[in-house]
């Protein structure tokens, strides 16, 4: 299991972010569904977790069918989802997900907020994250995927009518005021002999560009959900989550015949290592090195909610 933490400064205070946070997650997930892909919400409700006791609970289908290496689609169902299981006790979270046909795939964030520049290395409470597995991801310099650049999201060029932020400078974390970090305590599994490190790495890469494009909207679209209150942004939520819902099943329903059909199984299948993978006939070069020029450069969005 490879475990790193993430600390991701904004020009916001926690309470401000406790709206922005809900507003960029709707809206953000609705963009990026379509085309029978993109975020199902099951449930989003109130609930009582056995240790921390009441929070929101929201649980969401992830739809990745296409974001597939070649060699696992034909072992897969034609519509294939991640679980994404949420619980909101702001300003800590906790999200965690799973794959059905892959028991030693996990990731697990907890996440907590905090009106600081992340100088605070207890803030979990307990043994701090050695430093060589904490990294500050910059929104204003740190490089994202080219495919999800916006100058309207480009905080060096941003500035805000209703609050008179921005732009953001060089340095800007040091005094700019006012400000808070996200602490984000991320780890990955992925028990496969023969994988597990080059996969583990290769999902951390991407949840750094995951991060990065997230808080980077929720600090740009701030004059969109600044000044909404906690029912009001609840209310955008709700109806963002059926527009979404929507876009899901109806792309997913209008899949044409043409589409190849996948073989059915009817009992799950254990990958063990690389040489029971060729003995099923199986071609593993796709996942030879995940950070090979032949894996796609933009993220695989395991995480649909960036918080």
């Amino acid at each position: 299991m490879l475990m790193k933490e993430y600390r991701i400064c904004m020009p916001l205070t926690v309470d401000e972010y406790r709206i922005g946070q809900l507003y960029m997650i709707s809206k953000h997930s609705c963009e990026q569904s379509g085309g029978g892909e993109g975020v199902e919400v099951v449930r989003n409700e109130e609930d009582i977790h056995p240790q921390h006791g009441l929070g929101q609970l929201t649980e969401k289908r992830i739809y990745l069918s296409s974001k597939l290496p070649s060699w696992a689609a034909a072992f897969v169902p034609r519509i294939f989802y991640v679980t994404e299981k949420a619980w909101n006790f702001y300003p800590y979270t906790i999200t965690e997900y799973s794959v059905s046909f892959l028991p030693k795939f996990s990731i697990r964030i907890e996440t907590r907020f905090e009106n600081n520049n992340g100088n605070n290395s207890y803030v979990f409470g307990d043994t701090p994250t050695p430093e060589k597995n904490v990294s500050f991801l910059d929104i204003l310099s740190d490089p994202i995927p080219e495919k999800h650049y916006k100058e309207s999201e480009d905080l060096s060029r941003w500035q805000s009518s209703k609050t008179g932020r921005g732009p953001l400078e060089k340095g800007w974390t040091d005094d700019h005021k006012p400000i808070m970090c996200s602490y984000k305590r991320v780890q990955c599994s992925f028990e496969v002999y023969g994988f597990q490190t080059r996969t583990e790495e290769f999902i951390h890469r991407n949840i750094q560009d995951i991060l990065l494009v997230g808080h980077r909207q929720a600090v740009a679209w701030i004059d969109e959900w600044h000044g909404l209150s906690l029912e009001e942004v609840r209310e955008y939520e709700q109806a963002m989550q059926e527009k979404t819902n929507s876009k899901v099943k109806s792309s997913q329903n209008n899949t044409g015949p043409s589409a190849a059909p996948r073989p059915v199984f009817s009992r799950s299948i254990s990958v063990t290592d690389e040489r029971s993978l060729k003995k099923m006939g199986v071609t593993t070069a796709a996942m030879s090195d995940p950070s090979a020029p032949s894996v796609p450069q933009s993220p695989i969005r395991l995480n649909s909610t960036p918080e």
